[in-house]
C-alpha cells in the first residue's frame, strides 16, 4: 500500500486533539472530584471521551497546565486560600523536621493542589529509621512502603511515609543523603520535580502574611 501523507496526518491530529481533550477532561476531574492520583484521573477521563486502550494518554505536566488554567478561571476567589493553608502546615512539618532536610515538592508546591491532596515533602536523613524513631516518640501514626526515584535513567530506593499532620495528609519521601544533590524524577521518563526548603517557603507564606496586613 503506497504511503498515505494526508492520511497519516489527520490521524495525528485526531490523536493529538483527543490528547488535549483528556488533559483538559481529567483536569475537571480532579478540580471537581478531589482526585488526586494523576494517573487515576487521565484513565477515567479516557474513559468517559471514549478513548481507545491504545490512546497515548497525556502526560501529567500538561494535565497540570489544564489545571491551572481551570483553577484560575472557575475557582480564583477560593483556591488560592487552600494553597496558602497548605503551605503553612507544610512549613510546620518541614520546621518539625528540619534535622531531616526537608523540601516541600509536589501540587502543593506548584499551586494546584485541592483541598484534601497529600502534601509531599522530601526528605535526606542519615538513615530512614531515624525519622520512624522520631515520629515514633511523638506518638505519630504512620505508615510505609518502599518505592523509587529517579536520577537520568537510575532509579533511587526511596522509603515513603504517609501519616496525618495537622489534618491533613503528609507524604514523606526519604531517600538516601547522598541523592540530595540529585535532581529526582518520579519516574524515567517523568520531569524533575521542582523543590524548595524551609528558607523558601517561609518567604513564600510571609508575603501571604504581608499581603493581608
Amino acid at each position: 500500500m503506497p504511503y498515505d501523507g494526508t492520511r497519516m496526518a489527520r490521524r495525528s491530529n485526531r490523536q493529538t486533539d483527543m490528547r488535549a481533550r483528556i488533559a483538559a477532561a481529567a483536569a475537571r476531574l480532579m478540580a471537581e472530584d478531589g482526585i488526586d492520583d494523576f494517573a487515576l484521573a487521565k484513565r477515567k477521563a479516557a474513559r468517559q471521551l471514549g478513548a481507545a486502550d491504545t490512546q497515548a494518554l497525556p502526560r501529567n505536566d500538561e494535565i497540570e497546565a489544564e489545571l491551572q488554567a481551570y483553577r484560575a478561571l472557575y475557582q480564583a476567589d477560593d483556591h488560592p486560600a487552600v494553597i496558602e493553608e497548605l503551605r503553612r502546615v507544610a512549613l510546620d512539618a518541614m520546621r518539625t523536621l528540619e534535622r531531616f532536610k526537608p523540601y516541600l515538592t509536589g501540587p502543593v508546591l506548584t499551586g494546584v493542589a485541592g483541598p484534601y491532596s497529600e502534601i509531599d515533602l522530601q526528605l535526606f536523613p542519615d538513615s530512614a529509621k531515624d525519622v520512624e524513631i522520631f515520629l515514633l516518640d511523638r506518638s505519630l501514626a504512620f505508615t510505609t512502603q518502599e518505592g523509587r526515584r529517579y536520577a537520568g535513567d537510575r532509579a533511587r530506593a526511596v522509603s515513603f511515609i504517609s501519616l496525618d499532620w495537622d489534618g491533613h495528609p503528609v507524604r514523606l519521601a526519604v531517600s538516601d543523603p547522598r541523592d540530595e544533590r540529585l535532581a529526582l524524577k518520579t519516574s524515567q521518563a517523568g520531569r524533575v520535580a521542582e523543590r524548595i526548603g524551609i528558607e523558601e517557603l517561609a518567604s513564600i507564606v510571609g508575603e501571604y502574611d504581608a499581603k493581608s496586613r
